[in-house]
């Protein structure tokens, strides 16, 4: 049961905090650094408590001062927040999402701001694949290595009210991520009120009927146990929230050539294994909220054509702000070449 209300990030953690005690073992003075890595994870969580024993293990084996800090529950902000603790050396890593990985390098947001894109994961893995060298390699011009990929599954629709078209949804109020000001000028335009907040104040904000509606993973959703107050989920696959450990460039060079080889080997081999465990648990998420009085909407044809009408409104107004124009494009080419390949 613990592992079912687990954030989607402590599904990260555990093998992300084995890559870190190498970064510190390996060619890194145990008695002079300090890795502080910012997470939004949930304290007290069985996979937080894992993650400190791992820790506590590693210490006594080490001995002298080295220590490697989580820091859960967002205690250091949000995720734009985290990303300027990495920039002036309070933090040298984060677990983001595509949130908070755009404040680096814009042309990520591609991966999770363009909604209905994707029709499963298949077309995420090609287009993330596809990205993924010219993306790292921005990332580490602006001072930041990616050192895990991962994903927490497809955004639904949570809400107090049962809704299941676009214009359901206009009477309503949603939470917005508080540094993402683009989406929410797009949501006005388009006649849908955003609330602008943080995730830590997503529950209470839903319990005070501050906001209504939730975009959430079901994960997330049976985590924060916001299904409870917002009861109704819309089975559409919105868009995905994607992720990744990054670590700033600067701890990064600290480190040996051996240890460096050594880390991109385990977090290759992380990131599959992440992303694998996260999807596998989607349905299961969904089902133990079911047990629990959560009400599935599954959209008709003609409700699901009207979503789809409304992407395709989204995207002149996505592109060019909530992700650059150029990379809008070779996704939309890539997509497109993806899709002709499998029909032959």
């Amino acid at each position: 049961m613990d592992d079912m209300q687990s954030s989607p990030w402590q599904k990260w953690l555990a093998p992300i905090l084995l890559i870190g005690t190498m970064l510190l073992t390996s060619g890194v003075q145990a008695n002079e650094k300090t890795l502080r890595i910012g997470s939004l994870v949930p304290k007290n969580s069985l996979y937080h408590r894992q993650l400190i024993d791992i820790a506590d293990s590693w210490r006594t084996a080490q001995g002298g001062k080295a220590r490697y800090v989580v820091f859960p529950d967002g205690s250091q902000g949000g995720e734009a927040e985290m990303v300027r603790r990495m920039r002036i050396g309070q933090l040298q890593g984060a677990l983001l999402s595509v949130v908070g990985l755009r404040e680096i390098e814009p042309s990520i947001a591609a991966l999770q701001s363009m909604p209905l894109l994707f029709r499963n994961w298949e077309e995420v893995d090609h287009v993330r694949e596809k990205m993924r060298p010219a993306v790292e390699q921005k990332f580490l011009d602006k001072g930041f290595v990616i050192l895990a990929w991962g994903d927490a599954g497809w955004v639904r629709f949570f809400s107090k009210e049962p809704a299941k078209r676009p214009d359901d949804y206009k009477r309503m109020k949603f939470f917005a991520w508080g540094s993402e000001p683009d989406q929410q000028a797009i949501m006005k335009n388009l006649g849908y009120t955003p609330v602008p907040l943080e995730p830590t104040d997503i529950l209470p904000a839903i319990q005070t009927g501050m906001i209504s509606v939730v975009p959430s993973t079901p994960y997330f959703a049976l985590a924060t146990q916001i299904y409870q107050t917002a009861p109704h989920m819309l089975d559409i696959n919105w868009a995905p929230i994607v992720g990744a450990l990054v670590i700033t460039r600067k701890t990064w060079d600290e480190m040996s050539a051996q240890t460096q080889s050594v880390v991109r080997t385990s977090s290759e081999k992380a990131g599959v294994q992440l992303r694998a465990h996260a999807r596998q648990e989607v349905q299961e998420a969904v089902e133990a909220m079911k047990k629990r009085g959560l009400i599935v909407h599954t959209p008709s044809a003609e409700q699901m054509r009207e979503w789809n009408e409304l992407a395709d409104k989204l995207y002149p107004r996505i592109r060019g702000t909530m992700v650059p124009s150029q990379t809008f494009d070779e996704v939309m080419g890539h997509i497109k070449a993806y899709r002709s390949g499998k029909s032959k």
